[in-house]
């Protein structure tokens, strides 16, 4: 079991929290760390509990065993699925699994994901929900559920999001594997690492570039970002006054505006 900082208790996944930074590591070997309905249930439960926190500042998903995610509980869906045979219970596991998407690409913390192995179908769509994606160049890449006989249902929008339409059309309806250097070709991939070793100083790096931020403030413009999608533009535009008056308006302006002015870094830089 693994626990910190008054975080849900969780038993497939570790976590480590450094300087308001915390790691979550897929730990399930014995299905190379699929999204069961376990390994969702405690990830969906320690996102909803880090989502008021602004004291953690950001999150790092990543997979033991030199592997991110392969995707969906295949052996979960024969028997906790096709068994049972419920249309009404498919959908409802289902829709379970769009809010747990949601909920990770929505996350007001900044979310970086880093992928050795493969990141398959479904951990593929985790991968589209991140604000930051490092991969190792021997990284592997599919969307393989119509190779299974089902559609990539609930990650097919935030495929959508991250690679743009023709792009995620193609993938998903190809089934297409890639790796490392195609993916950030693609977009999929913001830094790709030559090797293992490389992967935590470039994640250390956006650390530090993350961390000169304000929290609130990062939280209000991901907001915004992810409010472009499907907001009309003079709604858009009250929301971004909305949202500009309220930060101009708070602690973390105040102290940002008065700290240049008086040339020292802001209180959430630390020292």
């Amino acid at each position: 079991m693994s626990q910190i900082n008054n975080l849900p208790e969780t038993r497939t996944i570790d976590q480590q929290l450094d300087r308001g930074w915390l790691t979550l590591w897929f730990n399930t070997p014995e299905n190379r760390n699929a999204l069961s309905s376990e390994l969702s249930a405690e990830l969906m439960a320690v996102i909803e509990a880090v989502r008021p926190r602004r004291d953690i500042r950001g999150v790092t998903l990543r997979g033991r065993n030199g592997i991110f995610c392969s995707g969906g509980d295949l052996k979960g869906f024969r028997t906790e699925m096709q068994g049972r045979g419920d249309r009404e219970a498919v959908i409802e596991a289902s829709r379970q699994a769009g809010a747990l998407f949601d909920a990770v690409n929505s996350l007001p913390q900044i979310v970086v994901v880093i992928v050795e192995g493969a990141a398959m179908g479904g951990g593929f769509g985790l991968v589209c929900c991140a604000d930051l994606v490092i991969v190792t160049a021997d990284a592997r890449f599919a969307l393989t559920e119509t190779t299974l006989g089902i559609p990539p249902a609930q990650i097919a929008r935030f495929v959508v999001q991250r690679l743009g339409l023709s792009t995620a059309r193609r993938l998903m309806l190809t089934a297409a594997r890639f790796k490392g250097a195609e993916a950030q070709a693609l977009g999929l991939a913001d830094f790709v690492a030559a090797s293992v070793a490389d992967l935590e100083p470039i994640e250390a790096a956006i650390r530090e570039q993350v961390l000169r931020c304000a929290p609130q403030a990062n939280a209000a413009t991901k907001a915004l970002v992810l409010a472009t999608q499907n907001t009309a533009p003079e709604a858009m535009t009250q929301l971004a006054a909305e949202s500009f008056a309220d930060c101009m308006l708070g602690d973390e302006a105040r102290e940002g505006i008065a700290a240049f002015i008086e040339k020292r870094k802001p209180v959430w830089a630390g020292e």
